[in-house]
């Protein structure tokens, strides 16, 4: 199920399971790719370069890739409200407390009906 779950996924996300950040195997996973390679070529790209400029990326690319989630993402609602919740989590916990406001004043409502007097018990238990 997990590499049917892989190949569905269309985001480049760093991998919650991999060696330093993730990085190699978030990008080894997207491009369908051995992640032993993508490792090798890294430590390559890193020694012929003189080390910094790769290690500078590495860490850039660990900051702007989105942690992969840990639950499938099944509609494009749930997309949207994971990648506002990595994005911005006040903005993702704002809208989380506007929906169970909006929760809680529907119950409320629904108190009101059932504890007002007006309510016939009776009528409704015997329907």
């Amino acid at each position: 199920m997990q590499s049917v779950y892989r190949k569905e996924r269309r985001g480049l996300y760093r991998a919650r399971d991999g060696w330093i950040f993730g990085v190699c195997k978030g990008i080894a996973d997207y491009l369908d790719f051995s992640v032993f390679w993508c490792r090798v070529l890294t430590v390559l790209m890193a020694i012929f370069s003189s080390f910094w400029p790769i290690v500078v990326l590495y860490l850039v690319a660990a900051l702007l890739m989105k942690p992969e989630p840990v639950l499938p993402l099944e509609s494009d609602e749930d997309r949207e409200f994971y990648h506002s919740y990595v994005s911005s989590r006040t903005m993702a916990l704002h809208r989380l407390k506007q929906t169970f406001d909006r929760l809680e004043r529907r119950i409320r409502r629904m108190e009101d009906i059932v504890t007002d007097r007006d309510y016939d018990w009776e009528k409704r238990l015997k329907d």
